[in-house]
């Protein structure tokens, strides 16, 4: 009978791009039990409500994560709107939009990087990395940031988009979108690499639905969800469909994500075409008074944003729930079985953000 063993992974390891602590349960070089323990970077930005009025709150909300932060920033002021009942003007729909796929753009980007990293290949990495600077260029342009853009308010947007970057956005995408074909062939065709990821941490729909799994995590297991198609922001006006693979497994959820990639700059170009003439905020006039809750989709997964408002300037409540939170279970049920040398790569593969998680 073999013997078991528990080994600490985490929180600093040389293959983790987050925080994140597990306790393995193996045998041999297999898995058995993957217990996760999270918690070692918590800094209470959600109590800050005491001393942050609801306009401040905003920017607190796009620090809960730098990757995911326009999302936050948009899903925090979305939530207040609607219990201010402000109408937010039709440019600014899609200036937040344009600027939410430059988001998931670099995210998944800066994800297919650090995938090729796990599993060895660093010329792949940079590769990788070299695009997505380009996309930073694009957001650092019009937001005045690389990485936390600070344009989003409640009521719409701080800053426009130009015509004249609207251009240099578009050469952007043409740019983004011939280099991932080529890294597209390495990720799908390349037999090293297939050899990682194929068959390896394989998640089924029905286990992917009853443990509550979010974002490309799911799609990858054949789970058409994705909250753009609510029609929040200017998504109803854009033609588009979630990116799925029924494969399961590392290699399917490579697949989604970098599909979306391509998914992404179609969007942006759409929203370009499609941009309304208009203001870019509306005028905010009390406090919020009532509460709210929303869905949207970030890079990583499904976010949840709920709000209270009690009539004065500071909120009762303010509550994320976020995707690298949903997909740890689904995480530890891909370990079973996995053999220890693919731990690495199959964390890897949910995105995870401790940073979002423990806010």
């Amino acid at each position: 009978m073999s013997k078991r063993s528990v080994i600490p992974y985490g929180p600093q390891h040389p293959v983790l791009p987050e925080p994140i602590h597990l306790d393995l349960v193996i045998e041999d070089e297999k898995i058995v039990e993957a217990i996760p323990s999270i918690g070692f970077i918590h800094r209470g930005l959600e109590s800050l409500t005491d001393k942050r009025d609801f306009n401040q709150m905003a920017y607190v909300a796009e620090r809960i994560c730098g990757i995911c932060s326009f999302g936050h920033g948009y899903g925090y002021c979305e939530t207040v709107e609607h219990i201010m009942n402000v109408e937010v003007p039709d440019r600014a729909k899609f200036l937040r939009t344009i600027w939410f796929e430059l988001s998931r753009l670099h995210s998944h980007l800066l994800w297919a990087g650090l995938m090729a990293d796990a599993f060895g290949f660093e010329n792949l990495f940079y590769q990788c990395w070299r695009v997505r600077e380009k996309v930073l260029d694009a957001i650092e342009l019009t937001t005045g940031g690389r990485v936390i853009f600070s344009v989003n308010k409640v009521g719409g947007v701080l800053k426009d988009i130009t015509p004249e970057m609207q251009k240099m956005i578009l050469e952007t995408l043409d740019f983004v979108e011939a280099e991932t074909k080529v890294l597209k062939k390495t990720f799908m065709n390349d037999y090293s690499v297939q050899s990682r990821m194929k068959g390896v941490g394989v998640l089924t729909k029905e286990q992917a639905k009853a443990l509550g799994c979010a974002g490309p995590f799911a799609r990858a297991s054949g789970i058409a969800t994705d909250m753009r198609m609510r029609g929040y922001a200017a998504y109803g006006e854009l033609d588009m469909e979630p990116i799925i693979s029924n494969d399961g497994d590392c290699y399917g959820r490579c697949e989604v994500r970098i599909g979306e990639i391509f998914q992404s700059i179609d969007l942006i170009r759409q929203a370009i075409a499609k941009i309304p003439d208009g203001e870019l905020a509306a005028v905010v006039k009390g406090n919020p008074n009532g509460e709210y809750f929303t869905r949207i989709e970030q890079p990583r997964g499904e976010a949840d944003y709920y709000v209270r408002g009690n009539g004065t300037p500071n909120l009762d409540r303010m509550r994320v729930r976020t995707p690298t939170f949903a997909n740890l279970a689904g995480l530890c049920e891909t370990l079973k079985g996995a053999d220890y040398a693919d731990i690495g790569i199959l964390v890897v593969t949910i995105d995870p953000c401790i940073s979002c998680t423990e806010r």
